[in-house]
């Protein structure tokens, strides 16, 4: 009994030690004119102290280059409010306790003395910790970081930092992490040259997302689906994000990235760690993030040759969506009338580790699809063709087990039942289990959630520098394959549909095919 007790014990520390307490602080957001401040970081940390989760003391700092008064930049944060909170009308009392947090200091990022200033100011709050707890969050340029990074350093407000330092200071930088393997191991070197990596939160907004995170509660404290998930039952896995939207006013910005980069280097891979890594030994930031870089470390690299036949490009041209003329990309503002950028990709991966060995994972995005949706499908191996072959004429419907990441987030498991009646008919039936109708309680945003554990130092949802690295060394052979080559006749899709048929062909060759996510009425 008392062995029981002591084990009962050492497991209380470990889960304990893994809690983090939000101290008081001072946020500083870099590029404080721009729409992310605007549209997400403010109502973020505005619902974030309604909901009482932020420190007291704490204060808000918004450092940008346009001429304003604390009050103008308060007025003008009100009004984003109003425009993109998710509760649209905020209390007026709550407004007004939170404004009293917000404050303004101008100045360039390459101006020494704005960093004075902002060093003043934060001396001028009284409480000592106001100025040793600092969360830099850098809603800037990539180019930029390097430049603030260094200036903070030289004002004396950002330093590596030992065990016995008092206070703290994290730096929050947002993708894209480089635009190649050299790029970000140039940027990553700039971000550590003033602080430690443990010191500095690179955000992925997809982390946040409620779903996303529940995968590792879905496969780690579920005994009966963990037992499954293996290549001993797994046949393939797919993972879809689809976007009805065009790239819009993005036009300059995705002539530069593309699909590839914009969405499958960080998205797509970040949830496919998630889907196949092995269990961590706890909850810890490190410990998960260790199995993350061994699963992102174990994808077979492709040689350009093997390119050809495990990715697929394609653009938009002009179609309908949802009853709507779309136009093609080469005709949305701030492309190149020629432009081969791609607007989706599809992919198959394979693992190769002990777990996964064989199977594939099929990784697909794209723009001005049929409609929006992300998810991920684990389809399991077909039974033996015998004893139903005659009611299913050999087409008995493999089992899958479907996590809905978003819209109407929830697990969907497919299997197989017998439709009601005198003759032995079968039909794939589905259960499902919804996230919201289960729980009907509210959920953070993603900027929410990742905002208050940047405060609290949990890093868990945040990327490592090797994770990076290592999601370029996936992505940037494919890019170098691709070069300069034009875009064929068959790699492009009308807006509305699916993509290419190039993109069914990768699956088909092996005998499987896409399950498009269904439409959320």
């Amino acid at each position: 009994m008392e062995q029981h007790d002591h084990l009962d014990e050492l497991l209380s520390c470990r889960i304990a030690s893994a809690r983090k307490k939000a101290e008081p602080c001072t946020i500083v957001i870099f590029g404080a004119s721009g729409d992310l401040t605007a549209r997400k970081l403010i109502p973020a940390l505005f619902h974030l102290f309604a909901e009482k989760q932020l420190p007291a003391p704490c204060r808000i700092v918004g450092f940008a280059r346009r001429e304003k008064s604390h009050e103008s930049w308060r007025n003008e944060m009100f009004e984003a409010l109003k425009l993109f909170s998710r509760t649209k009308n905020p209390e007026p009392a709550i407004w007004e306790e939170f404004a009293k947090l917000l404050f303004y200091c101008r100045g360039d990022f390459n101006d020494v003395t704005a960093y004075k200033s902002l060093e003043e100011m934060l001396t001028s709050f009284g409480d000592a910790r106001l100025k040793t707890h600092l969360l830099f969050y850098l809603s800037t340029s990539p180019s930029q970081f390097a430049e603030v990074v260094d200036h903070l350093h030289a004002a004396n407000l950002l330093h590596k930092q030992s065990p016995v330092d008092e206070g703290w200071q994290r730096i929050v930088v947002e993708k894209p992490f480089g635009h190649d393997l050299a790029s970000a191991l140039q940027l990553n070197a700039e971000l550590t040259r003033h602080a430690h990596e443990k010191q500095i939160f690179r955000i992925d907004h997809y982390l946040g997302k409620e779903t996303v995170q529940n995968i590792m509660v879905f496969r780690f404290a579920n005994s009966i689906f963990e037992q499954l998930w293996n290549r001993r039952y797994v046949d393939n896995v797919q993972i879809t994000v689809s976007e009805k939207q065009g790239v819009g006013t993005r036009g300059g910005y995705y002539e530069e990235a593309g699909a590839l980069r914009d969405m499958v280097q960080n998205h797509l891979l970040q949830v496919l760690s998630l889907v196949a890594m092995e269990p961590p030994v706890s909850l810890n930031g490190e410990a998960v993030r260790d199995e993350k870089v061994k699963l992102l470390n174990s994808i077979r690299e492709l040689s350009p040759t093997q390119v050809a036949t495990n990715v697929v490009r394609a653009q938009y041209t002009q179609g309908t969506v949802d009853g709507k003329s779309f136009p093609a990309y080469r005709q949305e503002p701030k492309v190149k009338p020629g432009s081969n950028v791609e607007t989706f990709v599809a992919a198959r991966f394979f693992i190769d580790n002990w777990r996964w060995s064989g199977v594939p994972f099929y990784l697909r995005t794209g723009k001005a699809l049929e409609h929006s949706a992300s998810e991920v499908r684990v389809q399991f191996r077909p039974t033996p063709p015998v004893l139903f072959a005659a009611q299913c004429n050999n087409n008995l419907d493999p089992n899958s087990i479907t996590l809905r990441l978003q819209p109407n987030e929830g697990i969907t498991m497919r299997i197989n039942g017998k439709v009601p009646g005198t003759s032995l008919e079968l039909r794939p039936v589905r259960m499902h289990f919804s996230y919201d109708t289960e729980f009907g309680a509210y959920t953070p945003e993603a900027y929410e959630r990742l905002l208050l554990e940047a405060i609290e130092g949990d890093s868990t949802l945040f990327i490592r520098r090797d994770e990076v690295e290592n999601a370029w060394r996936i992505v940037d052979p494919i890019r170098t394959a691709w070069a300069d080559e034009p875009l064929s006749e068959t790699e492009f899709y009308p807006a509305g549909g699916w993509g290419p048929i190039a993109a069914e062909q990768l699956l088909s060759v092996r005998g499987h095919a896409w399950r498009n996510p269904q439409k959320v009425k």
